[in-house]
């Protein structure tokens, strides 16, 4: 009894803060950049975070060592597969211990936090700030890291940095039960978060000079076929890519 009673109290909320779907682009490049093919540059690659878990009924973030673990290892083997297809020579980040990797963690928490706010500021038509909307003459992609991306581990060997972070919570049985009541009242509940965020950053200055970001990717990264379609999915249009040269 006291978990329905939980339930309908949630859905209040949920219904009170329910906003209209607005349209959503995708991917952006910082205007005036251009990579092309076998241009000579060199991409880092940085190893791609990754968290799997559960979505609670109120819509938390539950984690899952298992299913981490198996996208992690299904997702980086993906990435490896595709890497030929980046059309410039592909480096991998060399291990960070210490202090070096606690600010590589802090910049790709920094890249996930700034490709949230890309989303939700600039992709989304109906929420977009002033500076970024499409009419205003100052219209640019304009984010950064930072320039302290020049102190990330094997940043001074290449020239773009390419971030990657994979987030998918699966909705819980509450989660399902609270997503039904909620259709009962004409509104729509999510069950279950997909974000995926793949960024290059020039690794000198810390702008982002191309993002593909979305809150609903496809594929179970948990499974090899999953994660391959992921990849793809956030490798679209990468800039230089050899797709782009077919």
């Amino acid at each position: 009894m006291k978990r329905v009673v939980l339930l309908f109290a949630i859905l209040g909320i949920v219904l009170n803060s329910a906003q209209p779907v607005v349209a959503q682009e995708r991917t952006a490049v910082k205007q005036g950049f251009e990579l092309k093919a076998n241009s000579g540059k060199r991409i880092l690659v940085f190893r791609p975070t990754v968290r799997v878990g559960s979505q609670s009924t109120g819509g938390l973030f539950e984690p899952n060592a298992d299913w981490t673990d198996q996208a992690r290892a299904n997702i980086e083997a993906s990435l490896d597969e595709m890497q030929t297809r980046l059309g410039n020579e592909v480096i991998e980040a060399p291990d960070a211990f210490g202090e070096e990797a606690q600010n590589l963690q802090e910049h790709m928490e920094l890249f996930s936090a700034i490709s949230r706010s890309v989303i939700n500021y600039q992709f989304f038509v109906g929420q977009r700030l002033p500076t970024k909307k499409r009419d205003n003459r100052n219209d640019v992609f304009d984010w950064s890291l930072g320039p302290s991306v020049a102190d990330l581990p094997g940043a001074d060997q290449a020239d773009y940095g390419l971030f990657i972070f994979n987030k998918d919570a699966y909705g819980s049985t509450g989660r399902k039960i609270l997503q039904g009541l909620a259709l009962l009242g004409g509104i729509g509940v999510q069950s279950g978060e997909h974000q995926g965020f793949a960024g290059l950053v020039d690794l000198k200055t810390g702008d982002i000079l191309w993002l593909n970001a979305d809150f609903a990717m496809g594929g179970d990264p948990r499974k090899p076929e999953g994660a391959e379609k992921r990849m793809r999915q956030l490798l679209e249009e990468f800039p230089g890519s050899a797709a782009d040269e077919e």
